[in-house]
Formats: C-alpha cells, structure tokens, sequence
C-alpha cells in the first residue's frame, strides 16, 4: 500500500461521497449502498463499519461491514449482513488489498469469531469458502410478450393460469398487507421472521427506490413483495404469500406482474436474490428460466476454528423448525424478531 492511500469508516457526512462512487462503479450494487449503515443501526442497533479508501480527496475503494453478536449464534463481522451479496469493491488490486487487510486487522480487533465477505466472484482463494447459496439473475425486455415467451413452457402456463383467477395487483404505500403476507411464508417454513420495524425502516430509508406490490381477491390478501430498483435492475427481495396464494397461483402471478411492472420502470435486469440449493425457492427460480449462479461467502477465521453454518438444513435446526411452524402467527411475529436479527 503506497503511502498516498488511507483508509476511514464512513459517517453520514460522506454518504453522497460513497454514493457517488457506488453508482458509478461497474461492480458496485444496492447492497453497498450507504443506506445501509442507517439500516443496520436502526433496525437493528448492529455496530457498523463501513470502511472506504482514499486517495488524495479521492475515494477508490470500499467495504462495507457490520458486526452480528450474539451468545446463541456467535460474533461475527460481515460484508454485509441481512444482504445477498457486499464484498470489497475498488478501483485497483492495490486498495482492494488494502481494504480487505484493514478488514482482517478489525477482526482481530474486536475479537470476532469470524469475518464473512459475501462476494460473487472468488477473491481470497486461501479463505476458507462456503458455497452454499445462489444467486439468479437475467435480463428482461421492454415488452411483455418478450418477457412471457423467455419463460419455460411448464412456468409460462401457471402464469397464464394465473390471470384467469380473478386476481388484482395494487402498489401499497404502506407495509402492513406485505408483513402479514411475508411473515406468513416465513412461519410456514420455520424460520424466524424479522421485525416489522426492520421493513418499515427499509421502506422510508429506501423511499425513492423500493415499492411494495400486493396481490388480492375480492379484498382477501394473497401475496406480496417489497422490491428494490438500482441502475437497471429490480430485486424482488422479500416475499410472501398466505394460505390463498398456493391455490390462487399467487407467486407466479405475483412475479410475473412485477416483472411487467418493473420493465415499465425501466429496469432490464431481473435479480431473483439468492437461494439454496435443493429447496424449493431455488427449484421455483429455475423453472422461471434463470440460471443459478454461486455465490462465495468467503471466511477469515479468528477465534473460530471452521465456518459457521447457520442455516436452516443444518440437521440440529430441525426441532426448532418443526417447533416454528406451529406457533400462532402473531407469536411468531412477536418471537421472531428477537432471533433474527442476528441470522442475517
């Protein structure tokens, strides 16, 4: 690292500085957008350490990081938690290096269990790397019909279903219709729902580039989603759907209007966020033709010894999720909260 190169942490004064150069760097996403620190500490009182390089008054790189603790699921420090992708992103190898060091140093620092980067490329092939999610991601066009034809025949025909069964799409200004229906899915699953101040708080950070889409029946609630828009992409990132939506074809109906929804915005790339391999999120994805791409989350050990593995497949989760989906709506959204916000 030459000397003309420092590394801060970010302060509010600088978001339009940060921004600026997320938006307009090729490997820059939504997911490194500044907004992010207010939404980590807001939603969640997560200490933040969203870390930039400079050069000169220069920025050239960044990496946005966030520490996770708790005594139930460990301490960990990671770019960037509760979102698909982060990572380092830098104009050259050299503040790429050096970002990625003073990361390590930070760890060490505070003594983490472990720092997690989230990339979509390999970066540090010595870490340790966990290649357990996917992502999906394919451009759409202009029009619909375009848009319909690129969908797999089996999909497209439960898409074509879909707009025989009487259901009506609406943009919601309010989150209320979209938590009942994401908390829903999220208890059915068995898995811990987040809190409803952490949408609403997702919801007035990101104003100008988030909306809410609610399909209904004869005013019945069937599905939702709150969607992100960036450059020329829209991320349909949380979903849901009650017990309707599973007869009434509501997913299907409920992407496929987003998709025409979306192109009309402007966006022509659609990214269905991350999934499993082997669940039924990522079985549904591909049928809608996109192509599941690896994602590397990549780990600088600590204090721990191994990856952590904090999922739902892990076998010793498995009375808790069979537990989960039995509580009461309201209990789980009271419960949940408490637990998720360190399973980001």
């Amino acid at each position: 690292m030459t000397n003309t190169i420092t590394i801060k942490k970010l302060t509010e004064a600088d978001y339009s500085r940060w921004n600026h150069y997320v938006d307009n760097h090729e490997n820059a996403t939504f997911f490194h957008k500044a907004e992010w620190q207010s939404v980590l500490q807001q939603a969640f009182k997560h200490k933040t350490h969203f870390l930039y390089a400079q050069d000169g008054k220069k920025i050239t790189g960044i990496l946005p990081l966030a520490q996770v603790k708790s005594w139930l699921f460990g301490h960990s420090l990671v770019s960037t938690p509760f979102c698909v992708y982060g990572g380092v992103v830098a104009d050259n190898t050299e503040t790429e290096t050096a970002l990625v060091q003073k990361a390590c140093e930070l760890a060490k620092e505070l003594q983490v269990d472990y720092l997690e980067l989230r990339n979509r490329e390999r970066k540090n092939p010595d870490w340790p790397c966990k290649n357990l999610y996917y992502n999906f991601r394919r451009e759409i066009a202009e029009d619909d019909e375009s848009n319909l034809k690129a969908i797999p025949r089996k999909q497209r025909a439960m898409v074509r279903k879909s707009l025989d069964l009487g259901l009506e799409t609406q943009m919601d200004e309010s989150i209320n219709r979209f938590y009942t229906a994401y908390s829903t899915s999220v208890r059915n699953l068995g898995t811990p729902v987040f809190s409803k101040r952490y949408f609403k708080t997702l919801h007035r950070v990101f104003a100008d580039s988030s909306d809410i889409l609610t399909i209904s029946r004869e005013g019945e609630l069937v599905a939702s989603v709150m969607s992100f828009y960036y450059k020329d992409e829209v991320l349909p990132y949380y979903g849901g759907g009650t017990d309707l939506a599973r007869t009434l074809k509501g997913n299907d109906h409920m992407y496929w209007q987003l998709m025409c929804h979306a192109a009309k915005k402007g966006a022509r790339l659609f990214d269905y966020g991350r999934s499993k391999e082997g669940t039924g999120s990522f079985k549904f994805k591909k049928n809608w033709g996109f192509k599941p791409e690896p994602l590397f989350y990549e780990y600088y050990l600590v204090k721990a010894s191994e990856m952590p593995d904090l999922n739902p497949l892990n076998p010793k989760y498995q009375l808790m999720i069979k537990t989960w989906k039995r509580l009461p709506l309201f209990v789980s959204q009271w419960v949940g909260p408490l637990v998720s916000k360190y399973l980001g």
